[in-house]
């Protein structure tokens, strides 16, 4: 059974995100690449009854000792990264192709008269551009159907041309919309090759402005209740929208870099290298770190530089690149770039990247980096071991009788004073609870009183007199609060006034992660990686999403129902303005000029807004 293969991930580590498995066997070389829009979906087909996968893969399977993958943001970025990685790994269980010419392209005879869009694998025509190339056939010609929906150039051959001008006659393609049909002069031959060079710099430079334009026209159109032409415009959109995914993978200026992406919480640090060779992204690896000291980004970079690059006696030396490229800069730049030059033998450059393709990759790589924290994360709270350590910990250290089985942990939310919310999650056995999870909608902004009156009516229910039929009733071992000493006091009255005894108090405060309990004024100080803090944080902070997720949903809900009350605006526009400006208060101080700026507003409704939104502050 393939369940049974040693190296299987459990299910809830692979990402759901696009991008480029690999298959190792036990020396490390590469035996198969393949990419997904979804890891996960995909990399779990592999790990099914080894009798229902194909001989091929079956073999594979069993030669392979790791699977390892990396995420990237598109499907399309996936599909070059898989290109780039079969060319430079040549795997044995990947379909081969014997050189550049049987890959695919998608190519424009820009030189005829009337230019033809078309298919591939031959790169020394002359006079044509060129697009790619594409690792599978059926990507290209997906691509290309796409396209000439919106920008519909013709893709017949050179017979077939000639016996539609001869017949005068068009061919289906015309006639279902896919071709503008220059055969029988529905184009002029000029017109035509200039819609051929919009769709050729439509995919050379991914630039989106013929979309925006397209928007702005759909707008429009459905302003006049021109409703089909705004449906096609609508469509052409989409079309454009999906095609139009710039790689990050492959840059244009055959950059040697290594590139470092970095995600972090208190406790740990997760990095991502990107090691790209003339332009290409040659191949990358994570790795995580436990912060003994809180350190700086900046000082983090550092750190990392140097682990990554210092020589190891015995082994061969990491090979350092003309570039670093980092998300912050070390404070100590000047002297890096030194050492780092000597090691090359010639210069080396740290920097950040600001714009364009470097920057967007560096994103890339942080997304990888922060995957790789998140199953660092879940790899140490799903560890049976460790959960009861930490458990058998915080009872050590906060003089419990009893290990704290239960813990809820409580937060409070708002926006400046306005719509506050407090939350309530629940964990067992040191995992969350979610089903038990409560929201409270409170009337003061204080955080003290908040606190009070929360907890107040959650001990309602663990009196003796309480109705025991329901998750709420369930009596907890340790009351976590984010925060403090007043929120500590604030939370031992509550008890007192309730009349519940038997629970153990402590507080969290996220500056030092300072521990103040029930019996004492003084704080507990957790070793900062040590299993019972990592514990508490994790419950801490899940308590401060799940109350900002409501304060945020309750929030969205007041405003939009405010935006929806003005007669005119719509749902769309709503939204358009709440993603330009994000709160009713900065609508409010925006001027006619900023509003009308905005996709299907004018003056008129512009004005509207202004004025509507005046007139409720005033009633």
């Amino acid at each position: 059974m393939a369940q049974d293969l040693s190296f299987r991930p459990k299910t809830g580590e692979i990402p759901t995100e696009p991008g480029v498995y690999r298959f190792l066997d036990s020396s490390g070389r590469v035996l198969y690449v393949g990419k997904a829009k979804n890891l996960r979906a995909r990399l779990t087909n592999y790990f099914g009854p080894l009798h229902k996968l194909h001989e091929r893969t079956q073999r594979m399977l069993l030669a392979a000792s790791d699977v390892k993958w990396t995420i990237v943001a598109t499907e399309y970025e996936a599909l070059q990264l898989e290109f780039t990685w079969i060319k430079e790994f040549d795997p044995p269980y990947n379909v081969r192709f014997r050189d550049d010419k049987s890959y695919p392209y998608l190519a424009i005879s820009m030189s005829e008269a009337v230019p033809r869009a078309f298919i591939t694998r031959n790169r020394e025509l002359k006079g044509v551009r060129y697009f790619g190339p594409y690792t599978q056939s059926w990507a290209v010609r997906e691509t290309l159907d796409t396209l000439i929906k919106v920008y519909p150039v013709r893709t017949c051959s050179k017979g077939t041309y000639q016996a539609a001008q001869a017949k005068k006659r068009p061919c289906l393609l015309a006639e279902i919309g896919k071709c503008s049909a220059p055969c029988v002069d529905r184009i002029a031959a000029p017109e035509h090759k200039a819609l051929a060079k919009r769709l050729g710099d439509f995919i050379g430079s991914g630039n989106d402005a013929h979309i925006k334009e397209l928007r702005e026209r759909m707008l429009k159109a459905s302003e006049d209740q021109n409703y089909e032409l705004a449906a096609n415009l609508r469509d052409d959109v989409l079309a454009l929208e999906k095609v139009l995914e710039k790689s990050t993978v492959v840059l244009s200026d055959q950059t040697d870099a290594d590139l470092i992406g970095i995600a972090r919480d208190d406790l740990s640090a997760a990095v991502s290298i990107f090691v790209i060779r003339g332009g290409r992204i040659r191949g990358n690896r994570s790795m995580v770190v436990d912060l003994e000291l809180d350190r700086s980004n900046a000082e983090l970079v550092e750190y990392l530089i140097q682990e990554i690059y210092t020589p190891v006696p015995g082994l061969d030396p990491v090979e350092v690149p003309k570039q670093i490229l980092v998300p912050e800069l070390p404070e100590d730049r000047p002297q890096l770039q030194k050492w780092l030059g000597e090691l090359r033998g010639s210069t080396c450059q740290v920097s950040v990247p600001q714009r364009g393709d470097k920057a967007t990759l560096q994103q890339t790589a942080n997304t990888n980096a922060a995957h790789a924290l998140q199953n660092y994360k879940l790899k140490r709270s799903s560890d049976f071991t460790a959960r009861a350590d930490a458990l058998a910990g915080i009872q050590r250290a906060l003089n419990m009788e009893n290990a704290p089985l239960r813990i809820e942990c409580f937060d409070i939310s708002h926006l400046g004073g306005t719509g506050v919310v407090g939350s309530m999650v629940v964990f067992e056995d040191g995992l969350p609870k979610k089903d038990h999870y409560r929201r409270f909608n409170l009337e003061t902004s204080d955080d003290t009183e908040s606190i009070y009156q929360v907890l107040t009516r959650r001990l309602k229910y663990l009196k003796e007199d309480a109705e025991l039929s329901d998750r709420f009733s369930y009596r907890p071992s340790l009351l976590l609060i984010d925060g403090g000493l007043p929120q500590r006091n604030a939370a031992l009255r509550a008890l007192a006034d309730s009349g519940v005894s038997g629970i153990t108090v402590a507080t969290l405060a996220k500056r030092l992660e300072e521990v103040f309990t029930t019996d004492s004024d003084y704080p507990v100080i957790f070793p900062r990686t040590s299993e019972e803090l990592f514990l508490l944080q994790r419950i801490r902070d899940e308590a401060h999403r799940f109350a900002i997720t409501a304060q945020r949903k309750s929030r969205t809900k007041s405003i939009s129902s405010t935006l929806l009350e003005i007669q005119g605006l719509g749902e769309s526009r709503a939204r358009i303005l709440l993603k330009r400006f994000g709160s009713l208060k900065r609508i409010k101080q925006a001027s006619l000029a900023e509003i009308e700026s905005l996709p299907g507003f004018g003056p008129k409704l512009a004005q509207l807004v202004q004025d509507s939104l005046a007139d409720s502050e005033n009633s």
